[in-house]
């Protein structure tokens, strides 16, 4: 594990101080990882939203969703 040393303002070191007392962390280091965490997989969940707008568009109307419910419960119906 790598060391990273930041400076924080005295109102973030006292909010973090306070989310490992009244939370479930045991140290700062943990709480501060989770945040990472949950920003590390809210930007890769951005970046598959991304790549998946640059596809091919399909309009979802009605019959779209007749098509994903038939394929859903394993009778798409032919074209």
């Amino acid at each position: 594990m790598v060391t990273m040393n930041i400076s924080l303002t005295d109102d973030l070191k006292a909010f973090i101080d306070q989310q490992v007392t009244q939370g479930s962390f045991a140290t700062t280091s943990e709480y501060v990882r989770s945040i990472l965490r949950r920003e590390k997989a809210a930007a890769s969940l951005r970046d598959t939203v991304l790549a998946g707008s640059t596809g091919p568009r399909t309009a979802m109307d009605d019959d779209y969703f007749t098509e994903l419910r038939a394929e859903v419960l394993g009778q798409a119906t032919e074209q």
